[in-house]
């Protein structure tokens, strides 16, 4: 029986990573893609230290060719797909009234474009062999705020799209749903609050100290929190799971 290979990109760093390094437990080949070479390298070790065979692909996903070689080097070398999961991509957190054209572009360029792209490139090979997609979201999508209007735009979007392609999914044999979350301590979130402790005279240790409480959360999510969910998702417990838009986010969003 062949071993099953997953696609994991932004998987140089944060969710990606982790994610990467969670699924070597359960493929025998996990493809990691981000556009930090030497980061990815350091994943892919991490990869084959885990269990799995690993393949690093240096790209960069707002290129339009882009997606189709990590599909074209992914078949080359191990002959088949069952399962994508889409976690690159960064949107400028900047006020609703001073994002730029070019900015709202880069941030639908890699998160909302790319994972697309490589959605569908990657199709016939998940078709057959009844894989699945996941589209990384995020929970600002179901409570969008001034500073995050472009994040919350596109995640949102995500959200439809991921619908979308579930809804073809059933017809061809492949499962798509999607992710939403939530403060989770990445360098990323960690730069955020560097920028939050600046702007309101504190420090950042102080900062984030007192971002649980305002959240009203525990604690700050860790990567292997939503590695654990992907995983979850990609296992056959997971197999009735389609079209469904999973937050995790330590209870951050009150709403429904």
């Amino acid at each position: 029986m062949e071993k099953k290979v997953a696609i994991v990109t932004g998987a140089s760093r944060g969710i990606g990573r982790a994610t990467a390094i969670r699924l070597a437990q359960n493929f025998g080949a996990v493809i990691v893609v981000a556009r930090n070479a030497d980061l990815l390298k350091s994943t892919a070790q991490d990869v084959k230290a885990a269990g799995a065979q690993a393949l690093d692909i240096d790209a960069d996903l707002r290129e339009p060719a882009a997606a189709g070689l990590v599909v074209q080097k992914t078949l080359d070398k191990f002959g088949r797909i069952d399962a994508v999961v889409n976690i690159a991509g960064a949107v400028p957190q900047v006020d609703v009234l001073q994002m730029t054209d070019e900015q709202w572009d880069d941030g639908f360029a890699l998160k909302l474009h790319g994972a697309r792209r490589l959605a569908i490139h990657a199709w016939d090979a998940l078709k057959a062999t009844r894989g699945s997609v996941i589209f990384t979201s995020g929970n600002s999508a179901q409570a969008p705020k001034s500073g995050f209007a472009a994040v919350a735009t596109v995640n949102a979007a995500i959200v439809a799209m991921a619908k979308a392609f579930a809804d073809r999914g059933i017809g061809d044999g492949v499962r798509v749903n999607s992710v939403l979350p939530g403060p989770v301590m990445t360098d990323r979130r960690r730069s955020y609050m560097e920028k939050y402790a600046a702007a309101h005279a504190m420090t950042v240790d102080e900062a984030l100290e007192k971002f649980p409480d305002q959240a009203g959360i525990t604690r700050y999510g860790k990567p292997e929190d939503i590695a654990e969910l992907m995983a979850f998702i990609l296992s056959p417990a997971g197999e009735w799971l389609i079209g469904a838009a999973l937050r995790m986010d330590g209870g951050e969003v009150k709403g429904l």
